[in-house]
């Protein structure tokens, strides 16, 4: 009978809305007082509680619960509304499923990551936070300050530094990892520290589905030989003249994504290409598509006002970085890409830069640098997920609706 009363009052949704996975969502979304917020789950679903006094609970700890399943026993957790000040390192090659809690009114006329009308006004939030605030001290890696780190070792979650990185690794990491309506934060908020990483996704397929990943330096890292997507989230990040909001090198589709420029100065994406001997036929790079680019709600003040963003940089020669179909606010550099640094002062040919559609005041492409390909209708079709990523992966859900 509770289960009937309950299924009843989920179809009766208000219209406070967010995106779900029709599979999930009976799952996700918060219990009346009395039921098991496992009602609806998946089988074998672990539930994660900061409230140490919750009855149902069966840890307190979102990486307990990950480590309490043998491995590669597949591990499904769903994780109750609250702030868990935690790293998260995800070393497992069985599938891992992360879910936060939606509201009870949760409904999908609506994108999660969605522009709001008032440009200074906050953009949303969900229940769930997963943070921590640390930040990289002389002599130590960008990986070690990363909240969220998905790959096989600690040598395989290393960038190293220069146009190679760290040593190529001979293994493989999580075939699937997901992750649904989480806010992952790195709190380290005084931006002139240093690298303060938010993810770390090395030798692994991780995606991403209505959550945001928030940082002021260096906030999303995919590494080599890592292939992941986001969509439908929010990604807060600062460009200064030094450190980069996206960067990585491996192979990253972000779709109907905000990226939510705190500063600017440097570029938005730095990317690593490959000879393609580490990884025969995959399209490194980073792809950007139907998204949004802005000035975030949080910017720091004074160097939004001087400053404006570049498109990107090459961390190395070969690298890579599409957009397509981006609206672009007025903090995009008219040229739109820029060199790495003094030492590489030149962008080569072997480097793809490329924009089809892109939309908005920093959208106008016709002062872009020269070597940009400004993509044609049919030329925009070579770049889709099934052509990047060589094949419809079965790691990513396509069934989430936003």
């Amino acid at each position: 009978m509770r289960w009937l009363l309950y299924s009843a009052v989920c179809l009766l949704v208000s219209r406070r809305t967010y995106a779900f996975s029709p599979e999930l969502l009976s799952c996700q979304i918060q219990k009346s007082p009395g039921f098991s917020p496992l009602t609806g789950c998946p089988r074998g679903t672990i539930l994660v509680s900061n409230d140490v006094r919750d009855p149902f609970a069966h840890f307190h700890s979102v990486q307990e619960a990950i480590l309490s399943v043998p491995d590669p026993a597949p591990v499904t957790i769903l994780i109750t509304a609250g702030d868990y000040h935690e790293t998260l390192n995800i070393t497992r090659r069985g599938p891992v499923l992360l879910m936060g809690q939606l509201p009870p009114t949760a409904s999908v006329a609506e994108s999660f990551a969605k522009v709001p009308s008032n440009a200074s006004a906050p953009l949303k939030q969900n229940l769930v936070k997963i943070w921590d605030n640390n930040f990289v001290h002389t002599g130590m890696d960008d990986a070690t300050s990363a909240v969220l780190l998905v790959a096989p070792s600690f040598n395989a979650s290393l960038i190293g530094a220069g146009p190679t990185g760290a040593p190529l690794q001979p293994l493989f990491g999580n075939v699937d990892f997901k992750a649904y309506n989480i806010d992952f934060e790195n709190r380290a908020a005084n931006f002139v520290i240093s690298q303060a990483l938010v993810t770390d996704i090395s030798y692994a397929n991780a995606s991403f589905y209505g959550c945001s990943f928030s940082s002021f330096q260096d906030t999303w890292y995919t590494g080599r030989n890592a292939t992941t997507y986001v969509v439908d989230s929010i990604i807060y990040g600062q460009t200064d003249c030094k450190f980069l909001h996206l960067f990585g090198f491996g192979t990253a589709w972000f779709q109907n994504t905000i990226l939510a420029n705190r500063a600017c100065g440097g570029g938005i994406v730095a990317w690593k290409g490959t000879n393609l001997t580490d990884a025969p036929g995959n399209r490194y790079g980073a792809y950007i598509a139907d998204s949004t680019i802005i000035r975030s709600p949080d910017a720091n003040a004074t160097t939004v006002t001087t400053q404006k963003c570049f498109l990107g940089r090459p961390w190395n020669d070969l690298a890579t970085t599409v957009f397509l179909r981006t609206f672009m606010d007025n903090s995009i550099q008219p040229k739109g890409w820029t060199p790495f640094n003094s030492a590489r002062p030149e962008i080569l040919n072997t480097t793809f830069y490329a924009e089809f559609d892109s939309r908005g005041p920093g959208g106008n492409v016709s002062a872009r640098l020269p070597l940009e390909h400004i993509l044609t209708t049919a030329q925009s079709k070579d770049f889709t997920i099934e052509k990047v990523f060589l094949e419809r992966p079965k790691w990513i859900d396509f069934s989430y609706v936003f």
